[in-house]
């Protein structure tokens, strides 16, 4: 780990990304974050489902929007710890030249940003943006520098807006984006809800430990996210129902979760 980062990372205090990571059965975490994780999948046993669900509808997503729409450019915004299949492999793997911008503003995810985001083809371009998404201006302005946004771009939320400091900042945050990108592009998004109350204490719990609080939403407040969009079939929808071809279908009749997201068109 690069020695001007380290010394920023806290290994004292639980850390979203780094519990997730655990839980996805990853290795980039503290004993800390192992003790949190395990507390939580204590109150709720469907979070280490919703870990690993949640990277599937990644691979899922990406996957249709680069093989059938043609999508080149992808802007993964709140990228979290990588892992495996992240945006930039699934989509080199379909277009060699696909462009993929990462955002985050965590010392620990951009350390690991700088080790393993690198191009899987010689074509294509990944790099990453040490930015808040707080302040999507700052993004957009950065991703311009390697992204063309007269052309579409695929944007990503992927269970990272629970982090938003209110409501309204998490529609501003998501409608700042989309407005700058052109007509064709897409809007992939999922959070968790508050279908679940075990899922609502865990969040409450989390809060407790001095981690950054996480906000799980009502359903409509996050499918309203997607007003003015055209959704992709099927829809909004718990992420473990969210197939868009025929090989997937199987999914339409997996257990829901209380993690809801779709992907959409702007017209």
């Amino acid at each position: 780990m690069p020695e001007d980062i380290s010394p920023l990372i806290r290994t004292d205090i639980p850390h979203s990304a780094r519990i997730w990571n655990y839980w996805m059965g990853g290795k980039d975490n503290f004993e800390i974050d192992r003790v949190v994780g395990d507390a939580g999948v204590e109150v709720d046993p469907d979070i280490a489902t919703m870990a690993t669900e949640s990277r599937k509808f990644l691979v899922r997503s990406v996957r249709y929007l680069a093989s059938e729409i043609g999508i080149r450019q992808f802007l993964d915004i709140g990228t979290g710890l990588p892992t495996m299949q992240n945006t930039h492999e699934v989509a080199q793997s379909v277009a060699h030249d696909a462009k993929i911008v990462y955002a985050d503003n965590d010392p620990m995810v951009l350390a690991h940003a700088r080790a393993l985001l690198t191009n899987t083809t010689p074509e294509g371009v990944t790099t990453y943006i040490d930015s808040d998404y707080h302040k999507p201006e700052q993004i957009l302005a950065d991703a311009r520098n390697v992204l063309n946004f007269n052309q579409p771009i695929g944007v990503m939320f992927m269970g990272v807006l629970g982090h938003a400091q209110t409501y309204d900042d998490l529609r501003r945050i998501v409608s700042t984006v989309m407005d700058a990108v052109p007509s064709g592009s897409y809007l992939t998004m999922w959070d968790g809800t508050t279908d679940s109350q075990a899922y609502v204490t865990l969040c409450e719990n989390y809060a407790k430990t001095g981690g950054v609080p996480y906000v799980p939403r009502p359903q409509d407040e996050i499918r309203a996210v997607f007003d003015g969009l055209e959704m992709v079939p099927p829809g909004f929808v718990s992420i473990t129902q969210w197939w868009a071809d025929e090989d997937d279908s199987d999914l339409e009749d997996a257990r829901p979760i209380s993690a809801y997201g779709a992907v959409a068109r702007k017209p």
